[in-house]
């Protein structure tokens, strides 16, 4: 299995820990950690055998949750999952729990100004399928164009809202596949070190993520858990673990699914 920062020691020690911890937690992103990227996301579907072990996986006791860049309710309809687990969308923002409770953080007026406004200068001109409005962030998706037209968009898009980035209320994140403006105040590490005091002692927890996003919740959960990069090619990291999908990934689900006393 493909490791960096020679962490094979790492994934082989944290599979006794999790088959002896009284809880488990495993934390996913989704968009290139469990699905496969797609030109249209509304058709980015996980990969087949993972719905089926992440059933099983939660059958077993251990507490699933998403944690997405996407709206979720968006992530709950696409994951295959039913009922769907726990979903921590728009980096961290809303919470939608499995009884169907949601809960989205409040944003000052300021920013929500500045996010309507960054909505506005970027749907002028781009089709309405490019542009996605989520609580706390506007995306714009390039994935399918070709190469001058990602350069020309990126360079217009960065020149309409980094002014909007000089009050500190507001971040311009690069995705695979685009750019989000969204609200500084809650990223994905938040979400982490909230579900982490909730966990208490002693959880065996794990975090799966494939991009730059996903950092914030590698470094939050460092030192407590396994942080696992998933991704085709390995990039730099502070991951523990690089897993290459979908064969790794599934066999990962596998290993979880056996150490928490179920049969893959």
């Amino acid at each position: 299995m493909p490791v960096l920062m020679d962490a094979r020691e790492n994934y082989s020690g944290f599979l006794p820990r999790l088959q002896a911890a009284g809880a488990r937690v495993l934390l996913l992103d989704y968009d290139g950690t469990l699905a496969p990227f797609h030109a249209d996301r509304m058709q980015a579907f996980p990969y087949p055998q993972v719905p089926p072990l992440l059933a099983q996986i939660r059958q077993q006791g251990t507490r699933v949750i998403f944690i997405t860049g996407r709206p979720a309710g968006e992530l709950a309809k696409l994951s295959g999952i039913h009922p769907p687990p726990e979903i921590w969308g728009s980096h961290g923002l809303e919470r939608l729990y499995p009884d169907g409770r949601h809960e989205v953080m409040a944003l000052d007026e300021p920013t929500q100004a500045a996010l309507h406004l960054a909505r506005d200068l970027v749907a002028r001109d781009l089709p309405q399928a490019r542009v996605e409005v989520k609580p706390g962030g506007v995306a714009v998706h390039w994935r399918g164009a070709g190469p001058s037209e990602v350069n020309r968009l990126q360079e217009n898009i960065l020149q309409l809202w980094r002014p909007l980035t000089e009050s500190q209320a507001l971040r311009i994140l690069e995705f695979d596949g685009g750019l989000e403006l969204r609200a500084a105040v809650w990223n994905k590490g938040h979400a982490v070190k909230a579900i982490l005091q909730e966990a208490g002692e002693p959880a065996a927890i794990a975090y799966l993520g494939d991009d730059q996003t996903d950092e914030d919740a590698f470094c939050a959960l460092k030192g407590k858990g396994l942080t696992v990069l998933v991704r085709t090619e390995s990039r730099p990291t502070t991951a523990d673990v690089w897993l290459q999908p979908p064969q790794q990934l599934v066999r990962f689900l596998q290993d979880w699914l056996r150490a928490s006393g179920g049969e893959a």
